[in-house]
């Protein structure tokens, strides 16, 4: 069995700040387990597993995970176990921005294709790809864009 590397002594703050965490209110499981961890590897509170492995054995993580949720703590402290990472740039970077925003009121308040009485959310996606304002864009964005800036085609 490896012995703990970099032992955990929290104060009595961040002992009371992790306990009520862990019994008081609803939080989401993982960050829960997560302040399970931080505290069975604290020394200063009664820490009753000598290695990483048996920590993990009682939470059913890997010795990987333990070692992971004890160096997020090291680096972050308890702000880091009890919050959520916030990402920096979204997943997907949104196709719709200021420009074509613009182009999209301009589109709507302009007078509609010869054959139609107004315009729709279709006629309008495809307008904009045959301007080349955009590449492509379905018709449920442009409803979407077009709901968020309280626009109506009626």
């Amino acid at each position: 069995m490896g012995k703990l590397k970099a032992e955990i002594q929290l104060s009595e703050h961040e002992y009371r700040r992790l306990t009520d965490f862990v019994s008081k209110g609803t939080h989401p499981a993982k960050l829960i387990t997560r302040a399970k961890v931080i505290l069975d590897l604290d020394i200063n509170h009664g820490n009753r597993y000598s290695s990483m492995k048996a920590v993990g054995q009682n939470h059913s993580l890997s010795r990987t995970a333990v070692a992971d949720i004890r160096n997020v703590y090291l680096e972050l402290g308890v702000d880091g176990i009890v919050k959520r990472k916030r990402r920096k740039t979204p997943p997907v970077p949104p196709k719709v921005d200021g420009a074509v925003e613009a182009h999209l009121i301009a589109l709507c308040c302009s007078d509609p294709p010869q054959g139609y009485g107004k315009w729709t959310v279709r006629l309008i996606s495809e307008r904009m790809v045959q301007l080349e304002i955009i590449e492509s864009i379905s018709h449920m964005t442009v409803q979407r864009t077009l709901k968020k800036l309280n626009l109506s085609l009626t």
